[in-house]
């Protein structure tokens, strides 16, 4: 029993990284914690999507839970989060440009934060009632769940893109 509460204790404090701070309104709850699953894969073809670009299909189980099924990743396990070359990180679904580097920042969060999308319309906003809170959720055009933004951020926009690591992957710039 004292393990089962340390781990949902734990599991908690991770997730409260990529929320925003409670109020009496919005209380904290749990996101889905990425697990493996046999069946991830045939989930793929079952995401609905607004485009008619096919998923990558070299996709890990993971990524899958994340990107179809709205799951979290581990905060600090991504390598995106210690990423600083200068390049482009495109959705894991289906390699559409989505951040630039210049716009990424460190949010101390452990996930890859960034202040903008690297376009208008780059990125898909979902209105997010899950866990008993409001939240806007990120999408790619494929329709894949990347993370959520928040209100939180730094200037110029005051936006914190909270992004999975999973969801993404990075493209560095050609050296010149």
């Amino acid at each position: 029993m004292r393990n089962t509460s340390l781990l949902l204790f734990s599991t908690a404090l991770m997730l409260a990284a990529c929320t925003p701070a409670p109020t009496a309104k919005a209380p904290v709850a749990m996101e889905r914690i990425v697990k493996s699953s046999s069946s991830a894969k045939s989930m793929m073809k079952e995401k609905g999507s607004s485009s008619s670009r096919a998923w990558d299909p070299d996709l890990t189980s993971d990524q899958l839970l994340v990107l179809h099924d709205g799951g979290t990743e581990t905060p600090f396990t991504s390598p995106l989060v210690d990423e600083h070359r200068k390049g482009t990180f495109v959705s894991a679904d289906c390699g559409e440009p989505v951040f630039r580097s210049e716009q990424k920042y460190d949010s101390g969060t452990g996930w890859p934060s960034f202040w903008a999308p690297i376009s208008p319309g780059a990125v898909m906003e979902v209105k997010d009632t899950s866990g008993g809170m409001t939240r806007t959720e990120i999408r790619s055009k494929c329709g894949g769940h990347l993370g959520h933004v928040f209100t939180d951020g730094p200037q110029p926009t005051g936006l914190r893109y909270c992004m999975n690591g999973l969801a993404l992957k990075f493209i560095p710039d050609a050296v010149q």
